[in-house]
């Protein structure tokens, strides 16, 4: 397992420091959410995104990837029965895909319930029609890019479409390609009747990256859920890819989150 971090944490800080933090801090690397560079990734510039890529290097973390796909954005939906607004989505997807090859990531998660939440009138397998069809438009261009779009599920706190991992896998079977896969985060795991070892457990072989917070939205070790067995089933599955922690709630301040996220996971794993 490889440690990473959310990018927004850091706030307003240029990217650049907070790479340097991040490093410092022990974290391997950071996932960039894309309305920290611009409100639309059409707008960041190839100069952006090669002085970012650099700036991680130079740092000597990973982008790993993108996540907080479509927030900030206007004209995006994913289960609309509006062909033309899905198109335009499909089409956004693609150049989400191009960013994160052009930064060095390889992951995308797809969140952003805002523009998947169920329309009226529109039910849950009409939306599951309605995503399968957007994403699997955009999917030809991220095999080309090399990039996984990893779904990530959300409790009813967030919205009301993708509420479980088995919903998730569904809609990855609808999509039906072997860059897309799911995505698992412990704050939307702790709504599910399910306990989250089981989860992980259900989940193989499709998880592609995993998200690691608490449900009161701050990071893990700082609530009440224990890490401990979560940890244990992430190896007990053989996962080796990314464990990026995403916090909702920063009021502890910089140091507590970034640097007591990470010591805490570290503990969970006997490290």
């Amino acid at each position: 397992m490889k440690f990473g971090i959310c990018n927004e944490t850091f706030q307003d800080w240029p990217l650049a420091r907070g790479f340097e933090y991040a490093k410092n801090a022990g974290y391997a690397g950071v996932e960039i959410a894309p309305f920290t560079m611009a409100n639309s990734a059409y707008d960041i510039t190839p100069q952006q995104r090669e002085e970012t890529r650099r700036a991680a290097e130079d740092a000597g973390v990973t982008v790993i990837g993108l996540h907080w796909l479509l927030a900030k954005t206007e004209g995006f939906y994913l289960t609309t029965p509006d062909d033309e607004v899905r198109n335009r989505t499909s089409d956004y997807f693609a150049e989400l895909a191009r960013l994160c090859r052009d930064l060095g990531g390889t992951i995308m998660v797809l969140g952003s319930p805002q523009q998947r939440n169920l329309l009226p009138g529109v039910t849950e397998a009409e939306a599951m029609k309605y995503a399968a069809n957007c994403l699997r438009r955009a999917m030809p261009t991220l095999e080309e890019c090399g990039i996984t779009l990893a779904l990530e599920p959300l409790g009813p706190a967030e919205g009301d479409f993708l509420l479980t991992a088995e919903k998730g896998l569904e809609l990855r079977e609808m999509i039906d390609s072997p860059n897309c896969q799911l995505h698992l985060d412990v704050k939307a795991m702790s709504s599910e009747s399910k306990p989250i070892p089981q989860i992980i457990r259900d989940s193989v072989p499709h998880i592609a990256h995993f998200h690691a917070n608490d449900a009161n939205k701050l990071g893990p070790g700082m609530g009440d859920i224990d890490f401990h067995p979560i940890f244990a089933a992430l190896k007990e599955v053989n996962y080796d890819g990314w464990v990026s922690v995403e916090v909702f709630n920063y009021e502890p301040g910089l140091e507590a989150l970034v640097d007591g996220s990470l010591k805490y996971m570290k503990s969970c794993l006997g490290q």
